[in-house]
């Protein structure tokens, strides 16, 4: 009885997950005054962001890019005075038609694949007018079941336009356009006000100039919640009034509230009693579409920060330059199928480089497969046709005294660190109004003026 004793915690929320949600999340309730448990299976706080030192340079191995019309983020960047920078602009582009490499600057590639972005895009707006709320234009359920796949290839384009075009959207889904849902790029060009190019802009340049660490270690400073590392969370089982949220090592936590920011891909693998409604657990069967790789690569230099496009039948779709030096350069890069390519083979990416330039020497190459890691199986949320309107409800709804957040489940910037965010906010504004009802109280009645 005595070593059971030992084992039982009590806090007034737990959080699930020390990735940026979770975090946030932990620092707004903890500023209430509750107690919070903050429960992180992996070694470091971050989930899928993570900066380390490879290459001999501080990398982005997950989430990198924001920007400031992603209104969460940019109002973190601001509380905590983070400096923001970008990659060298672009000299040269190369992208293929066919078989064939073309050259020329990335305005030129822009204005290539502008026609038919334009007509992609084109009724944004009419499908997501308020890109902030959940969806529910009652035309997005049929378009829902379209892939980008599907619209592109509607629109009959010529052989370098269309090819151009794939490229440009294979780089932003990091998976099949046959599985990616055409909602998906209608919600992200909603967010940028309807503008692919800003959209384009906002989801690949400004990146923070200490890396996305500087962003966690901020947070984690900034809240009096309870932060562990490497306690995994087995089971949890919850009733109307509290959940005993369960550690592989044995510990079990009792808690008023708790948050849950699993990833869609393996949030149908944790044990909870009683279930997980429908459309979490079918939309966790399902998978997202995203299940790319992503690749840091040293090469010898000088070289010409460049741009390359390819097509989803490459290993690599999308490189360009990130970093340069006096005697070298490092490359970041994607792929749609992480299957494909092992971001670690240094071989196996100098052979990829080979659809555009057999002239640059990888001198080190470094990843992480995402798709393998047993706490995300994913990398980016890009929805599945059909999955947006059919779970994305579901996925967002409280079950008792479960609350999610994730940016997998965010409304404005689904998929990016601002999406996190958000939800996070959202996920701990609802549990405090429930466990603060007084404080919600004063605070809506000292909200109004007085003339």
């Amino acid at each position: 009885m005595a070593d059971n004793a030992h084992q039982q915690h009590e806090a007034d929320v737990v959080v699930v997950g020390g990735g940026i949600a979770g975090l946030i999340a932990a620092r707004e309730l903890s500023g209430t005054g509750l107690s919070v448990v903050v429960l992180e299976a992996r070694d470091r706080l971050g989930g899928r962001v993570w900066t380390d030192h490879r290459l001999g340079r501080d990398l982005e191995i997950g989430g990198t890019w924001m920007h400031w019309v992603q209104p969460h983020v940019w109002a973190e960047i601001t509380r905590y005075g983070l400096e923001v920078t970008r990659g060298p602009r672009a000299e040269q582009a190369y992208w293929l038609a066919g078989d064939q490499v073309r050259t020329g600057t990335l305005d030129q590639f822009m204005e290539l694949i502008d026609p038919g972005m334009r007509r992609l895009l084109a009724d944004t707006m009419k499908f997501v007018p308020r890109p902030d709320l959940p969806p529910a234009a009652p035309e997005l359920a049929n378009i829902d079941r379209y892939s980008v796949q599907d619209m592109l290839d509607r629109l009959q384009l010529s052989e370098d336009e269309y090819q151009a075009n794939e490229a440009a959207w294979v780089g932003h889904f990091n998976g099949p356009l046959t599985e990616g849902a055409f909602t998906t790029a209608l919600r992200w060009t909603a967010a940028a006000a309807g503008s692919w190019h800003l959209m384009h802009e906002a989801s690949a340049v400004f990146r923070l100039a200490d890396g996305t660490q500087s962003l966690v270690a901020a947070i984690a400073a900034d809240t009096t919640a309870e932060l562990r590392t490497g306690a995994e969370v087995s089971r949890i089982d919850h009733d109307s009034e509290r959940a005993h949220v369960h550690l592989s090592d044995g510990h079990v936590i009792t808690a008023r509230r708790v948050v849950v920011t699993v990833p869609q891909n393996i949030l149908g693998d944790l044990s909870v009693t009683p279930p997980l409604n429908d459309g979490k657990l079918s939309a966790s069967k399902e998978k997202a579409a995203s299940r790319g790789v992503k690749c840091w690569i040293r090469v010898r230099g000088p070289i010409a920060p460049f741009f390359a496009y390819s097509s989803a039948a490459h290993p690599l779709s999308v490189v360009r330059t990130e970093y340069l030096g006096d005697d070298d350069a490092v490359l970041v890069a994607f792929g749609a199928d992480s299957t494909r390519l092992d971001p670690n083979d240094r071989d196996a990416v100098q052979r990829a480089l080979t659809c555009w330039r057999d002239d640059l020497d990888v001198l080190g190459v470094t990843g992480h497969d995402w798709m393998s890691d047993p706490y995300s199986r994913e990398t980016w949320m890009m929805h599945r046709p059909n999955q947006v309107t059919r779970y994305l409800g579901a996925q967002q709804a409280t079950e008792g005294v479960l609350h999610f957040a994730s940016s997998d489940i965010a409304n404005l910037w689904a998929g990016f660190i601002d999406g996190a965010i958000e939800s996070a906010l959202r996920a701990a504004r609802d549990i405090a109004t429930e466990l603060h009802p007084d404080h919600s109280a004063r605070a809506a009645a000292g909200s109004g003026t007085t003339i």
